[in-house]
């Protein structure tokens, strides 16, 4: 998966759990659950939205590396198929 296509699955993803976020206007290095106002049960379903649409396994132990924007997107541009 090429990054336009992990920030598209993101993003994607993204307005589905916070549709009120305006995802021009965040921070893509800032933590992104301050950014979006997301908690961790809707960090959780957003892991698991981009997992199943992507095919990509995200272990547990990866979720510290998906603290941006920009992070979980270079994650999935090269984890997922």
């Amino acid at each position: 998966m090429n990054p336009q296509e992990a920030e598209t699955v993101l993003t994607s993803a993204l307005n589905r759990i916070a549709p009120e976020i305006d995802l021009s206007q965040i921070d893509r290095s800032a933590d992104l659950r301050d950014e979006c106002d997301i908690d961790s049960m809707d960090f959780l379903n957003l892991v698991t939205a981009v997992s199943k649409e992507t095919g990509a396994e995200i272990p547990e132990a990866d979720y510290r590396k998906l603290h941006s924007f920009d992070a979980f997107t270079l994650y999935l541009a090269t984890h997922a198929g």
